[in-house]
């Protein structure tokens, strides 16, 4: 995709094919956070699924600590997703072009700081992997709820459990056996809805590679690059309301 095209996908007029390339650029970044955080901390921070019946086990197993430190990171998610909601929100009330992408530029700016300070970090592993599991548990609310808003919620990017349901179903459709002479209980696969959920997918999955080889060959400047990504989608919109505010500042002056 041309740089000038990948600085638009975060503008507030959109169609389907914008909210699947977004969907797809986000999804490699989820996937690449997310592999690298593992790397980083030996935890993965989209699952929430995974942190929620964690949060569960230590509760019922008495270890108090462990399980609080569970809710502090859905508690993060939760916030992120917030967040999100809340800028889209402001930016609509006020007619902003930028309304995703003020997310998409805090998001690249928390994964720049993360890159940067984790370099310094790493040496102090008590400090470095709770607070990481808090940040990137936030980033990836943050995010999934921006594709969220910006789709109508028909697509998620960290959510592959939902995805892999999705596509297992549609799967199903496309190898069932009609019967030709029952014409009314005929079975269609959705083929775009396949389409979009394997791109999705994949993406991730790519995207799950590259970090991993990044934070293994790199080390936490991997983080540099999906943080420019985003930054390129979200530059666009807001560099236009800054104009188009100057403007009018320099109107009524």
């Amino acid at each position: 995709m041309p740089l000038q095209y990948i600085s638009g996908l975060s503008s507030r007029r959109r169609n389907r094919q914008s909210d699947l390339h977004l969907g797809c650029l986000l999804a490699f970044v989820a996937g690449a956070v997310n592999a690298g955080g593992f790397l980083a901390i030996g935890q993965y921070t989209s699952h929430m699924t995974g942190i929620v019946s964690s949060m569960a086990d230590e509760l019922a197993l008495g270890h108090f600590s462990l399980a609080l430190a569970a809710l502090a990171a859905w508690l993060a998610f939760l916030a992120g997703a917030a967040s999100t909601a809340l800028m889209i929100n402001w930016a609509r009330r006020k007619r902003l072009r930028s309304e995703y992408a003020l997310s998409l530029m805090v998001e690249a700016s928390l994964l720049l700081a993360f890159g940067v300070a984790g370099t310094y970090l790493s040496e102090l592993g008590d400090i470095l992997a709770p607070v990481t599991v808090l940040l990137l548990c936030f980033i990836m609310g943050l995010q999934n709820a921006i594709i969220t808003k910006a789709s109508g919620a028909t697509i998620r990017t960290t959510h592959v459990t939902g995805l892999s349901t999705d596509m297992g179903i549609e799967l199903g459709k496309l190898f069932y056996y009609n019967h030709l002479q029952l014409p009314e209980l005929q079975v269609r696969a959705n083929r775009i809805k396949l389409r979009v959920h394997t791109l999705l997918i994949g993406f991730f999955f790519i995207g799950g590679v590259s970090g991993a080889l990044g934070f293994k060959h790199v080390g936490f400047s991997a983080t540099i690059f999906p943080a420019a990504l985003l930054a390129v989608m979200a530059v666009g919109p807001i560099l236009h309301d800054l104009r188009l505010r100057w403007r009018l500042k320099r109107q009524h002056s």
